[in-house]
């Protein structure tokens, strides 16, 4: 799962190991990336985490985390652990 670096696959990839993201689901994503301006692998990142931590694909989370990754600099997943960790999500 390391290489996949576009929104789209990853989508597959879920869908594949059977977690399907609905339309509303989709078009959260894709709000999500815009209105943060987030590159995709960041987005990915938001992605799993919120069905980690949500246990199911919440908007309204995974839009929080886009804008505290663009707010506290976040470039990779290693830095968002340590952030979620210190905020006590994970």
């Amino acid at each position: 799962m390391n290489s996949i670096n576009k929104i789209t696959d990853y989508i597959d990839y879920l869908t594949n190991k059977g977690f399907t993201l609905g339309e509303e689901a989709v078009g959260f994503i894709n709000f999500g990336k815009q209105y943060t301006s987030t590159e995709d692998k960041l987005v990915i990142i938001a992605i799993e985490l919120t069905l980690k931590i949500q246990k199911e694909f919440d908007g309204a989370f995974f839009i929080s985390l886009l804008e505290m990754f663009h707010n506290e600099r976040v470039r990779n997943k290693k830095q968002a652990l340590i952030l979620l960790h210190s905020l006590n999500l994970i």
